[in-house]
């Protein structure tokens, strides 16, 4: 399966703006055996299935990251 190289992670939010987070497919894939993608600090990691499925992954301790919508970028 051909997975796109970078998603746009979107953090919806009551009362602001969205958050939206780029990340980019690494070389490493999770539990549920899709590819792991992360930001560019390496704190935003997400499993994220062929469906557009999302699995927040904890980088560090104490993180409770909501669940977010994932849209594919063009490479």
């Amino acid at each position: 399966m051909d997975y796109p190289e970078s998603y746009e992670l979107i953090f919806q939010a009551a009362l602001v703006e969205d958050d939206v987070v780029i990340v980019r497919r690494t070389d490493r894939a999770g539990a549920g055996g899709y590819p792991v993608y992360e930001d560019e600090t390496g704190i935003v990691r997400a499993e994220i299935s062929d469906r557009g499925e999302v699995r927040m992954l904890a980088s560090g301790g104490h993180q409770a990251p909501g669940t977010p919508t994932a849209r594919a970028l063009s490479s």
